[in-house]
């Protein structure tokens, strides 16, 4: 066992976050104090790895928080081209070997790997994000995208002079469903008369979906092309793309995931991000953390929601303000979401 320490912390943090119960690649980074062997959270990324800018880059920051925190060893392991699920399992269990606890895998990639792993490591916490995985000793992080996508659905048909808007899917999954059926229907409520354009990437994550800013950019110049004016993407690596065509074509583009308007490797396409669909993959990942670093570890089904502040709309762009309307149909929208009055679809 680590240190028992900070119990009334991560009591406070994970009522904070109001968590409700409900892929083999090298050692990227790794810290902590010279003199201690305490080793604690490490990370597997899924595809595209850390400098996505947003899924993966959202878990790191979580890891850097947990580091500073709490002053152990961290790991965060990279992903490689067509791997396996043995590719996965062999680099979950290299991390519990090691003596990391928790292990987080970061996306529904990580679901059978995980199952196999955590059953041999009971004394170990893993974690997985986006996917439910059973087992006593497994958090399983999801997120309701669809609320967060409603509310980008809604901000697009508010900013949308063409009354046309497109989607981009990174992998034609259900995960990424969610992502679309909650903007159309944001879109839709807000102004029916919109049409909303939608294409997925590719049908596997091994064809590039997640990782290919190319086919993002290729996917938003023809959506472009069909005088969309606002483009959302949920395709991880893949949205840098589909912001470049975006800033290029002086059209509005909406982030995923992480702010990306504050993304530094972003930074030269920031005026035309007008905001992103969020989800707290940073603070999900620091509370797992917290909770071992405790040692009284988060398991089970945790859901992040709107209600819960696991996802939003981020409003960082002062331009987003200028929109006509786009605040107050947004704040409206996430009223609504809250209290019930708006059902989001997530298929």
């Amino acid at each position: 066992m680590r240190r028992i320490s900070r119990l009334t912390r991560v009591a406070v943090g994970a009522a904070s976050l109001a968590l409700a119960a409900t892929a083999c690649g090298g050692t990227s980074g790794e810290s902590g104090d010279d003199g201690s062997d305490d080793k604690g959270l490490a990370i597997a990324y899924d595809i595209g790895g850390k400098g996505d800018q947003s899924f993966n880059d959202a878990a790191y920051a979580g890891l850097q928080r947990a580091q500073k925190e709490f002053g152990y060893k961290t790991a965060d392991v990279e992903p490689t081209d067509g791997e396996t699920d043995a590719d996965k399992e062999q680099r979950l269990t290299s991390l519990a070997k090691q003596g990391y606890n928790p292990v987080i895998g970061v996306g529904f990639a990580y679901g059978p790997a995980m199952k196999a792993v955590a059953a041999k490591y009971p004394d170990t916490t893993f974690g997985i994000v986006d996917s439910v995985v059973e087992g006593k000793n497994v958090a399983s992080l999801v997120f309701a995208e669809n609320e967060a996508s409603y509310l980008a659905g809604v901000a697009a048909a508010k900013a949308t002079k063409s009354k046309t808007v497109g989607f981009v899917g990174g992998v034609d999954v259900p995960l990424i469903h969610k992502f679309e059926a909650g903007f159309e229907q944001g879109v839709k409520d807000t102004d029916p008369k919109v049409k909303v354009l939608s294409q997925y990437l590719t049908q596997t994550a091994e064809e590039g979906g997640f990782s290919s800013p190319d086919k993002g950019k290729a996917a938003a110049e023809g959506q472009i092309e069909k005088k969309a004016d606002v483009v959302y993407a949920a395709a991880g690596l893949s949205g840098q793309g589909v912001i470049e065509a975006a800033a290029k074509a002086k059209i509005w583009a909406i982030g995923v995931d992480s702010d990306q308007y504050k993304q530094e490797a972003l930074a030269a396409y920031k005026d035309s991000i007008l905001t992103s669909a969020l989800k707290d993959i940073n603070g999900a990942v620091f509370a797992l953390a917290e909770s071992v670093e405790g040692d009284k570890p988060l398991t089970g089904t945790r859901t992040f929601d709107l209600k819960s502040d696991g996802v939003g709309l981020s409003d960082s762009n002062p331009k987003f303000a200028e929109v006509p309307g786009a605040k107050e149909a947004v704040e409206k929208a996430k009223a609504g979401i809250v209290d019930g009055s708006i059902k989001v679809a997530t298929e």
